[in-house]
């Protein structure tokens, strides 16, 4: 199948379980998905079969939205519950007003370090398998943006936010900072992730379903590319675009482009400039129609 499957991960389950159980289920070996969400995180986790793949840098640009709980007081190896304690440190009392003043701290465009448990390569290596070693290596700080940070409850030592941000932003290592700023320690205690891009989690599908009716499951590719503006070329156009030929199309602004052909069908995704067009990722090789 060339399709989008908007995945409601369960926890306890890694990223890769994910694509194993959806590449036996679909019988296909051409299947990714669109972000790792971490094995005891849920929720929105976005896979693509088939030649839909070729469309996986998309979902990974996307704004994503999490729902995420910190327990204060204690920090893990791994950011997460799931790990040893290496460091506890007491909880100062704090008011509502100075948490959500914290938080709006963390607001915007920032510098955040990669945590060493993270699938991040360095070397040819993901860090969580150095980190598994014993090992810990030199990060580098990468640019992220925060666009939401809403307190939806918190306790004398936990609180829930809302979070929506940009793609490399890892929610363990805000959490970790947000304690920080409180004057203390903290770890990540409940992740659930409820979008990506413009797959959210009421309208995901738990694996079980997919099982059951993958038809039914499936969203079209042109989903993960909806927010492009789409451009309508006729057959020799189509067939010369998708084959690799650069090829003007007169009057049409620079940019990016889903191209659409005669019967509007998604062939893949151009680039135009100078009113010429450039091929960047094709789905579909249109025929050349006959003289």
């Amino acid at each position: 199948m060339d399709a989008i499957f908007n995945v409601l991960k369960p926890p306890q389950m890694t990223s890769h379980d994910v694509i194993g159980f959806l590449r036996r289920v679909l019988n296909t070996k051409k299947i990714g998905h669109g972000g790792t969400l971490d094995p005891d995180a849920a929720g929105v986790l976005p896979v693509f079969a088939g030649s839909a793949t070729r469309l996986l840098e998309f979902a990974v640009e996307g704004r994503k939205e999490y729902i995420a709980e910190f327990t204060l007081g204690a920090q893990t190896v791994t950011g997460d519950d799931s790990g040893e304690v290496v460091k506890t440190m007491p909880v100062p009392a704090f008011s509502k007003q100075e948490l959500e003043a914290v938080l709006a701290q963390f607001t915007g465009k920032q510098m955040q370090l990669p945590p060493m448990y993270s699938a991040i390569k360095i070397n040819g290596k993901k860090l969580y398998q150095l980190a598994r070693q014993g090992v810990e290596v030199e990060r580098t700080a990468r640019p992220i943006e925060v666009y939401k940070l809403e307190l939806l409850h918190y306790t004398a030592t936990s609180f829930t936010v809302r979070v929506a941000c940009s793609k490399g932003t890892y929610i363990r290592v805000l959490g970790e900072d947000l304690a920080t700023a409180l004057g203390t320690c903290g770890t990540m205690s409940f992740l659930l992730r409820t979008q990506v891009g413009v797959y959210t989690i009421d309208k995901a599908c738990t694996l079980q379903e997919i099982a059951e009716n993958p038809e039914a499951c499936a969203a079209e590719p042109l989903t993960a590319v909806a927010e492009l503006p789409k451009l309508k070329v006729n057959a020799r156009q189509a067939a010369r675009i998708t084959n690799g030929v650069r090829t003007t199309v007169a009057q049409t602004a620079d940019g990016r482009y889903v191209l659409l052909g005669p019967g509007d069908e998604f062939l893949g995704i151009v680039r135009c400039e100078q009113e010429r067009l450039q091929a960047e990722k094709i789905l579909e090789h249109y025929p050349m129609p006959e003289e």
